[in-house]
């Protein structure tokens, strides 16, 4: 049975029709499904027929109701880290809950990830962005400053399939708490992608403004703070050789000239001076790497049970929320 985890907020009229559609395409695709709602928050309450009347395909639907909004991406980890504490599946779909994920993508996603004997995570890749063209603008300067300072490509999002064998150790890393996908990245789990369409929002309007997407952006940065370090390190170290190839050659022409130019002492003390703040940040940068890995990391898999009031059941019926304890 594969669980499909779709982080909610406020979306619970998209998402209704989204299970209408999920239990459509599984009862095609032949195969069976149970939905996981990680509500994060939500100040709106889901609506009163969340399930479809009568599904064909989908066996259980409940709703992971968390203590407050923590974000989307937390959301997913949260999500992820009961799946795997609490819930017994093949393998987990994570897709959003607007109609963007479209529902015909799951059985290839899944499809893929049996091709591949499940040794990989599969991701749905887009060749194209729906919005407008400022913020398509933003998303392009977004995936081209990741690539200057990670080295990594941005070319997927959560909508993806995985294993069950993987989810352990996917929940196990501390970088799935601020950021999905890049956290899949620096795992080195091996992951593949499939090509796919983005869908039509059901309803309602789009939770990513251009705060989410910076906020959105750098967490998907922070995943990689030690890369970046690294990355900005060297470049302050060869900055640093260069400003000191600069005074000692403007001491050699000097030197060779016989004559001490009067323009010469400020331009020495201006390279002396750029010298300096140039190691400076460089010894700053050494210092930020190496307390980022002294820190105290938050495990998901550990610490996800904070975040969680509740376990709903939608479907089948039932009128009791499990509270969920330490």
């Amino acid at each position: 049975m594969v669980l499909i985890l779709i982080p909610i907020f406020n979306d619970w009229p998209a998402v209704a029709r989204l299970l209408v559609e999920l239990d459509r395409v599984l009862d095609d695709a032949g195969r069976d499904g149970r939905v996981l709602l990680v509500d994060d928050g939500s100040s709106d309450p889901p609506v009163a027929e969340l399930a479809p009347p009568a599904p064909a395909r989908l066996r259980e639907i409940e709703i992971l109701q968390l203590r407050r909004n923590v974000g989307h991406q937390r959301a997913i980890a949260i999500g992820l880290s009961h799946a795997e504490a609490a819930i017994s599946c093949e393998a987990v779909v994570v897709m959003d809950g607007d109609g963007e994920d479209r529902p015909e993508e799951v059985p290839r996603l899944i499809d893929e990830l049996e091709n591949s004997g499940g040794r990989c995570i599969v991701f749905a890749e887009r060749l194209r962005r729906s919005e407008g063209p400022l913020f398509v603008t933003m998303y392009a300067l977004y995936r081209w400053l990741h690539v200057l300072l990670t080295g990594e490509r941005v070319r997927f999002g959560n909508f993806s399939a995985i294993p069950a064998l993987l989810l352990g150790r996917l929940v196990a890393m501390s970088d799935l708490w601020n950021h999905y996908a890049a956290a899949v990245i620096k795992s080195r789990i091996p992951y593949a992608t499939i090509v796919t369409t983005r869908g039509i929002r059901y309803s309602g309007t789009t939770k990513m403004n251009y705060v989410a997407l910076v906020t959105h952006g750098l967490s998907a940065m922070s995943v990689f703070g030690d890369w970046i370090g690294v990355r900005l390190l060297a470049a302050t170290l060869g900055a640093a050789v260069v400003v000191f190839a600069a005074i000692v050659a403007s001491l050699g022409i000097s030197w060779s000239a016989g004559t001490w130019p009067p323009w010469m002492p400020y331009v020495l003390g201006f390279l002396v001076l750029l010298l300096s703040q140039v190691l400076a940040v460089s010894l700053a940068f050494v210092f930020i790497i190496l307390s980022g890995r002294d820190s105290s990391a938050f495990i998901p898999l550990r610490d996800y049970v904070y975040f969680v009031a509740r376990v709903q059941r939608v479907y089948p019926r039932s009128h009791e929320a499990v509270p969920l304890h330490r």
